[in-house]
């Protein structure tokens, strides 16, 4: 069983070569396809790349990640390769050129063996709102497995790769990774290109990893991060992350009263979360208790921000240029409205008109202004939170994973981002990890969140919190 790059890389030094790790997890795949995980496998390319690394392993010429089976959220391109974002209204569209973020992976030779399911263009919690079908949670098939990159969760916790990509607009990485007890990172935005990423909404997405290891998180983020001058968002320089270990010095955590006592909060997380503190503190660390008055706002504030952008963005998508077009429509009005109407699905439908009526005349003001205003207040607020701590420390979802269709509000399905949207409003990175078992068996996570390009702390305190609350 291969769960980490250090399994790889020992498995090679033994003789396994890169195409018999590949046909271990093409037939893997094979054996797991009603999770609906995967909405292709990319069976011969990835043979001819995993031959193509044995001939390079022979001359000692591979890179870091030499036989590393690696699949990807169906919104990152790859050229060659279909790509849809889950939704139909992108029928039969190939890429034409790879992300910078999986073209950086490919360079070290990695095996990109398929792409993953997920919900439509990115929106949604449960991965459900795929044109494709929901994906199964692995451990319970009655269960979600979180959204919005619900595939690329799911593909690391039945072992069908070492890592997945994913993307994270407002939780759409930490939480799945919470469902589905894998570790889930949202690195800083700007710290990894959006070139290759198709956008839902461009100043909350950001490229992460899907690992069975803290160290695997930070080992992509190395290779994956730094400029790129096709996306002019990016940060324009490289902080390169060094060996990750616990820190030896105690730690200041911030716990902020609002999220501990959120409505809603599952019983068994919130005192996983009040023992995880008290432990920390047992060990010598700094607990301090701060008030964050913004968090009933968070939530309507990403979702007024964030449709904004997906009308503008997903305003590409009409029938004419690419992908998918009505057949009955007659003329240009017709092909625009007919083939939005029928190629999204309506989750996407509800997004992109919430998002047109908050930057309509008349309301642009009242609500896309003063969001772009409270935005900045939570990341003042933010930034003066964390330059008196080292981490914040919270719960990443409200409760475990929920039965598939139990979830018909759309209002109610927005919430289940409450602990997570704040990352992406202010920026900061935050990863996901998997410390927290219900009663009911599935696995729930932890969630810390540092400083604005500050990876190096996030993972290092990782650690040292997993090292904590596992012994």
């Amino acid at each position: 069983m291969y769960t980490s790059i250090a399994d790889i890389q020992k498995a090679l030094l033994s003789g396994t070569s890169s195409l018999d790790i590949t046909h271990f997890f093409l037939n893997k795949i094979e054996s797991a396809k009603h999770l609906n995980a995967f909405l292709e496998v990319f069976t011969e390319s990835s043979i001819q790349q995993a031959k193509h690394v044995d001939e390079k392993i022979k001359l000692g010429t591979h890179g870091k990640l030499a036989g590393v089976v690696i699949a990807i959220k169906d919104n990152i391109c790859y050229e060659n390769h279909k790509v849809s974002a889950s939704s139909k209204i992108l029928e039969g569209f190939e890429s034409l050129y790879t992300a910078s973020a999986l073209q950086r992976l490919i360079d070290e030779d990695a095996i990109i063996i398929g792409r993953l399911n997920c919900d439509e263009f990115a929106m949604g919690s449960s991965n459900e709102n795929s044109a494709f079908g929901p994906v199964l949670n692995a451990q319970d098939n009655s269960k979600v497995p979180g959204g919005s990159s619900g595939g690329s969760a799911v593909a690391v916790q039945a072992g069908l790769c070492i890592a997945s990509l994913g993307s994270d607009t407002g939780g759409s990485i930490r939480q799945p990774a919470s469902f589905t007890g894998t570790y889930g990172l949202k690195p800083t935005y700007g710290a990894i290109s959006r070139y290759g990423l198709i956008a839902y909404a461009s100043s909350f997405d950001q490229i992460g990893v899907f690992t069975n290891s803290v160290e695997d998180s930070g080992v992509l983020f190395n290779i994956m991060s730094g400029p790129d001058d096709f996306d002019s968002t990016c940060i324009q320089h490289k902080n390169e992350l060094t060996a990750f270990h616990a820190p030896e010095n105690k730690l200041t955590f911030t716990v902020f009263n609002e999220y501990l006592n959120a409505a809603g909060m599952d019983t068994e997380v919130k005192d996983f979360l009040l023992s995880s503190i008290k432990k920390l503190e047992a060990d010598g660390h700094t607990i301090v208790y701060e008030s964050f008055p913004y968090l009933d706002v968070l939530v309507p504030l990403y979702y007024v921000l964030t449709t904004a952008e997906a009308s503008s963005n997903l305003s590409r998508f009409d029938g004419v240029h690419y992908g998918y077009r009505n057949p009955e429509a007659i003329g240009v009005e017709q092909t625009y409205v007919k083939s939005r109407s029928t190629g999204f699905g309506k989750e996407v439908k509800r997004r992109i008109m919430a998002g047109s009526f908050v930057l309509s005349h008349g309301y642009y003001d009242a609500y896309y202004t003063k969001a772009q205003k409270v935005r900045q207040l939570v990341k003042q607020k933010t930034d003066g939170i964390l330059s008196k701590c080292d981490v914040i420390l919270m719960p990443t979802t409200p409760s475990v994973a929920f039965d598939l269709a139990s979830v018909n509000d759309p209002l109610q399905m927005y919430l289940q981002d409450i602990f997570t949207v704040h990352a992406n409003i202010s920026g900061n990175p935050a990863i996901s990890l998997p410390l927290g078992k219900h009663s009911s068996g599935l696995p729930f996570g932890i969630q810390l969140m540092a400083r604005r390009e500050d990876e190096q702390n996030l993972l290092n305190t990782s650690i040292l919190l997993e090292k904590l609350l596992n012994n």
